[in-house]
């Protein structure tokens, strides 16, 4: 074997992963595309050192979630579904009446795995009403969304 094509396969371990703080401003964005893009982030699929089976993704605060839209006329129409765990308890919800904060946190916890490891990356989201977050100690960088 030619010691000149010897690669190491990087995996990425809880000590050795390196996480950012970002901030997103919600103002105008559309809802679905939004979390996707959130998702890849806390997911940590931007990263060279992406390990499947590491919580190796950022931090993101999302600022104005109220402003937030869903095109055509899913804010009238567009039901969530829940269920109390007892018969007959399933509930639903229009995307109208419930709140800005869960309505993102809804879709992007839809594109999580649904495992112990998309919990664990969930507790990476912060959404939060209006334009002021607690984390400025944190000093997040703004994501910018190519259009």
């Amino acid at each position: 074997m030619n010691p000149l094509r010897t690669y190491k396969t990087v995996s990425a371990n809880k000590a050795t992963v390196n996480k950012r703080w970002y901030v997103v401003d919600a103002e105008g964005q559309t809802l679905g595309r939004m979390a996707s893009r959130i998702a890849f982030v806390m997911r940590g699929k931007n990263k060279p050192d992406f390990t499947p089976h590491v919580d190796c993704g950022d931090n993101v605060i999302v600022i104005n979630a109220e402003k937030v839209v869903l095109t055509g006329a899913k804010m009238e129409n567009r039901e969530y579904l829940r269920h109390t765990g007892y018969p007959g308890g399933q509930r639903s919800t229009l995307a109208k009446n419930m709140k800005p904060t869960r309505l993102i946190e809804e879709a992007v916890r839809g594109m999580l795995p649904k495992n112990r490891l998309g919990r664990a990356v969930f507790t990476n989201l912060f959404v939060y009403e209006g334009s002021e977050h607690p984390h400025a100690a944190q000093q997040p960088q703004e994501m910018k969304f190519e259009l």
